[in-house]
């Protein structure tokens, strides 16, 4: 069953995309080459729209590969349920080759980590150097701006984790279970969630200060009407800039986290629990980086074999 955000995220995709396209259109008449055609035009920005909405707001509805692929995933399944109830007979998304929807994918190797590291502890101290922030309001005199300490411990949070973004910026400390280890999450992206803390994570939420219901301190930390903070654009973007990391996403970081265990040979059904994922298919992205402890294994085979065929010579 999908959790109602994931539905709200689909309703999106129909308003905004599938209706303007292919909304005069019935469902027995829609072709492959109509689902060619439309993922070509949702990833060229043609339902692309920067709508005002209220005094302030503003709707902002972009396109691009990534949309353009997923999309069509959703009207393979819209598809696959017409077959069901007999309204078609086939699925035309089927024969569609679709953008790659992971391609952006991007794991740290140990030097950039390092960096990032290095660039974590400076901008928690003695502030990234002015030339690298992104903030407008540094006075030219004061050459370096400092991020705060929430905001550095939930980036390593993420790195030390696994985690998404949101699961990190809505961790209220009342889901802390720092004597078992745990972290309780009520709401992730699969539903609720146990997360196994390393002692490194451990250490990180010791020491981050309890100001308030969440354990990353937003501008309203403490008061009655307390909100989780919202992003950590600007402080990524000055550390990520410091650590020459250009390109790299915070979402990175858990496919980085997923990668090393991978390589250590951690196994992927004990990466899928640790990240949370709740089919194997989800994991299987990190197949190929498990190559080495395979490859071990197969060396060590080898070497026996080899040993008890040179004992007859």
């Amino acid at each position: 069953m999908k959790k109602a955000s994931t539905i709200a995220t689909d309703r999106g995709r129909i308003e905004r995309h599938i209706k303007p396209l292919l909304g005069s259109k019935r469902v027995g008449e829609i072709t492959s080459q109509d689902i060619s055609k439309f993922l070509r035009d949702v990833a060229n920005g043609k339902t692309a729209t920067d709508i005002k909405t209220k005094k302030r707001g503003r709707s902002i509805v972009k396109g691009g590969k990534g949309t353009a692929t997923r999309t069509v995933r959703l009207l393979g399944g819209i598809f696959t349920w017409a077959m069901s109830e007999n309204i078609r007979k086939d699925n035309p998304v089927a024969t569609v080759t679709k953008f790659p929807d992971n391609s952006g994918e991007r794991y740290l190797t140990s030097t950039e980590m390092a960096k990032l590291g290095e660039a974590i502890r400076e901008a928690e101290t003695i502030g990234i150097a002015w030339k690298e922030s992104t903030s407008k309001h540094t006075p030219k005199k004061n050459r370096r701006t400092v991020v705060d300490k929430w905001a550095a411990g939930a980036i390593r949070l993420l790195i030390f984790t696994g985690c998404r973004l949101s699961e990190i910026l809505h961790l209220a400390w009342r889901d802390v279970d720092l004597e078992r280890g745990l972290l309780f999450l009520p709401d992730s992206k699969t539903g609720r969630k146990t997360v196994v803390l390393s002692r490194v994570a451990q250490d990180v939420l010791t020491s981050i200060e309890r100001v308030g219901i969440y354990v990353i301190a937003s501008e309203s930390a403490g008061q009655e009407d307390e909100k989780p903070r919202s992003d950590l654009k600007r402080p990524w973007a000055m550390i990520r800039r410091r650590a020459a990391l250009d390109g790299l996403r915070l979402h990175d970081l858990r496919h980085s986290f997923a990668s090393v265990g991978a390589g250590g040979g951690m196994g992927l059904p004990i990466i899928g629990k640790l990240l949370g994922h709740s089919q194997a298919a989800t994991t299987a992205r990190y197949a190929h980086l498990d190559a080495d402890p395979v490859r071990r294994a197969a060396d060590a085979i080898s070497d026996k074999i080899e040993k008890a065929m040179e004992e007859g010579k």
